[in-house]
């Protein structure tokens, strides 16, 4: 496939007429619009009323598959759903996109990527695609972290040392994640497949002076609110993006994979450390997406990771912006 091309879309009232084609050619059906995972470099760019939007392209995680990914679905019942969305299906797609807001006299990332060698090594193109959009990493004042997982934070840590990237920038993220990350005695009581993890967070973030922690759905950065939306980790969050009359939900991890968690918005992912939880928060959003008449980003959403959700019965169906 093309890499990703690098030309421009509003994501307004129009703009999510024509993504549901009501107004415009949308190509694919909103019903089955999950195009096809695309491993190459890029960056894309759209506005939210006066907000600029960069999706950056960070590389691609081609997952096997694995009976424990969903815990209530099976390998074949996956398959199926990738199928169903046009996906492949040799393998899970989870690509990585994270996202820089343009606020006019500030730039704001939401994440930082997983780091170039440090998750996985399909995923290693943030920096380059940061470049090419002409994105200096110093001018990023504020950083907002959804949550602790590798692809999230790896890019805020350089390798080996876990020195900051940004050391300037104020990172910003809900105190419920980062006390339940830090607290003593979590490590111990940590899985084994996240010791690892535990021990880089409590011996690097502890130590840096640039965190702000957020005990509500607060006021981030100018026409940016915090929303609570935990399950997949106990202080996961999403923001609104307010500018004008135009929206945009960050939703982060909340419906990751959307030719799975659209059409099956019950299924728990191994992920998600309170599964329950994750499928009521995720209905909820989705559900405030869509009366809102809103549109929605994801970091595991086809690139360019934005598109809309629309009701289909008592689950989703997922329409991408094509980049």
């Amino acid at each position: 496939m093309p890499s990703p091309s690098r030309r421009s879309f509003m994501i307004s009232a129009a703009g999510l007429a024509a993504a549901l084609g009501l107004d415009a050619p949308l190509l694919v059906p909103p019903v089955r619009a999950q195009a096809l995972p695309n491993p190459g470099k890029g960056f894309h760019r759209y506005r939210v009323g006066s907000v600029e939007v960069v999706a950056l392209y960070d590389g691609i995680w081609r997952k096997p598959h694995d009976p424990a990914f969903i815990r209530n679905a099976s390998v074949a019942e996956t398959k199926e759903a990738l199928a169903a969305a046009g996906q492949v299906t040799e393998y899970m797609p989870i690509p990585l996109t994270v996202i820089v807001l343009d606020l006019g006299d500030r730039l704001v990332m939401v994440d930082s990527g997983s780091g170039v060698g440090q998750w996985q090594p399909n995923a290693v193109d943030l920096p380059a695609n940061m470049k090419a959009a002409g994105i200096d990493p110093r001018r990023i004042g504020t950083i907002l972290i959804s949550h602790f997982h590798p692809d999230h934070i790896f890019g805020l840590m350089e390798r080996g040392t876990n020195r900051p990237v940004y050391p300037d920038a104020e990172l910003v993220v809900s105190a419920d994640e980062y006390r339940w990350w830090t607290e003593p005695g979590r490590i111990a009581a940590l899985p084994e497949a996240r010791k690892g993890l535990g021990v880089r967070i409590q011996s690097a973030f502890p130590t840096w002076t640039n965190f702000r922690l957020v005990e509500g759905e607060e006021e981030v950065a100018p026409g940016i609110r915090l929303v609570r939306a935990p399950g997949h980790t106990p202080g996961h969050a999403a923001f609104h993006l307010s500018s004008g009359a135009e929206q945009l939900m960050i939703s982060n991890d909340v419906a990751y994979v959307p030719a799975l968690l659209a059409p099956h918005p019950d299924w728990q992912g191994s992920y998600d450390q309170d599964g329950p939880l994750a499928v009521e928060t995720r209905r909820r959003l989705l559900d405030r997406v869509i009366a809102e008449k809103m549109a929605i980003c994801g970091a595991h959403f086809p690139f360019p990771g934005a598109g809309t959700f629309t009701k289909d019965g008592s689950a989703y169906a997922f329409a991408p912006v094509s980049a």
